[in-house]
């Protein structure tokens, strides 16, 4: 498939802080919006949050963040309605608050 160029337009100080927050996520910009517009395609919504990880959570989150990313980018996710993913994201917030 051909690959073409698209520019994206943004204030000097959002695309400082956008480069530092992919950085920490172990990808380019470039990469970042690709995964996103993969996946809005794919969905047909905005399917997820990405953040940053907070100072005190561990490097595990990184690596899981790293290793969910090298899925998506292979297609082996499985195909998640957005009923799955919030229970995935109740089960998380449970299990979290668990731990405290």
């Amino acid at each position: 498939m051909a690959q073409v160029s698209m520019t994206v337009r943004m204030d000097s100080n959002l695309k400082a802080t956008f480069d530092e927050l992919c950085s920490q996520f172990g990808m380019s910009a470039n990469t970042a919006m690709n995964v996103f517009a993969k996946a809005v395609v794919l969905y047909r919504k905005i399917p997820f949050e990405i953040k940053a990880p907070e100072k005190d959570e561990s490097m595990g989150a990184l690596e899981a963040f790293r290793e969910i990313r090298n899925m998506a980018e292979n297609g082996q996710l499985p195909d998640l309605s957005l009923e799955d993913i919030n229970e995935e994201i109740k089960l998380a917030r449970k299990e979290r608050k668990q731990k405290l």
